[in-house]
């Protein structure tokens, strides 16, 4: 990934947010037939090692599981909310000319060592865990889903048709692409017009962000 100084994203708290809060990640593996990139929610345990680890499932059915080896490299790749911004927000732009389209967004690439784990115990605790912190953000006032909602049988049935996927982050790099490089009334008056847009989420980050011209 391309990354500017002005754009280099290195708080951990923000990587570890970022991830909590977008947990849909790309998973990318290099198998037997080459690259391949499957969409999965994650659950991030951020007491374990250095960095933190991963934790998901597949489908037993998917062939990642199979295709990644114990040890693997691997990259996991999480985006939060991002925004086209439009020459014509920019004051400068009305006065100098010299302003072009651009897009805004943060992201950040997990890259870490691989294990498959086809245990009952390990996705029984994943799904748990997933299930509890989505349906608590899902379900406001509401009884959430529990798994005991379905019978054992059932539930039992799902399990056995998925695999564990543990993933030990050896380094997460960042980046929060928020204007930065841009005079503070550009940055300012981009993020109030993503604001009417009801883009709300990226036009926070841009306005909490720091401006840092580029080298």
């Amino acid at each position: 990934m391309y990354l500017p100084e002005h754009f280099e994203e290195t708080r951990v708290e923000e990587l570890h947010r970022i991830i909590a809060e977008y947990p849909l990640g790309t998973l990318v593996v290099n198998g037997p037939c080459g690259l391949d990139a499957n969409h999965l929610p994650f659950e991030l345990d951020t007491s374990a090692g250095k960095h933190g680890r991963l934790m998901a499932h597949v489908a037993r059915a998917k062939p990642v599981w199979t295709e990644a080896k114990d040890g693997d490299d691997v990259l996991v790749i999480f985006r939060a909310a991002d925004a086209y911004i439009s020459p014509n927000w920019y004051p400068s732009k009305h006065e100098f000319h010299r302003q072009v389209p651009t897009w805004n967004y943060q992201a950040v690439h997990v890259h870490g060592k691989v294990s498959i784990l086809d245990d009952e115990r390990f996705v029984r605790g994943v799904v748990a865990r997933l299930t509890r912190t989505h349906e608590a953000r899902s379900e406001s006032g509401k009884r959430p889903w529990r798994m005991t909602d379905s019978s054992k049988d059932y539930i039992d049935a799902k399990l056995a048709a998925i695999v564990g996927i543990q993933i030990d982050i050896e380094k997460m790099i960042g980046k929060s692409k928020l204007s930065q490089e841009k005079e503070e009334r550009d940055r300012i008056n981009a993020a109030e017009e993503l604001r009417k847009r009801d883009e709300r989420i990226i036009s926070k980050a841009m306005l909490e962000t720091t401006g840092k011209k580029g080298r």
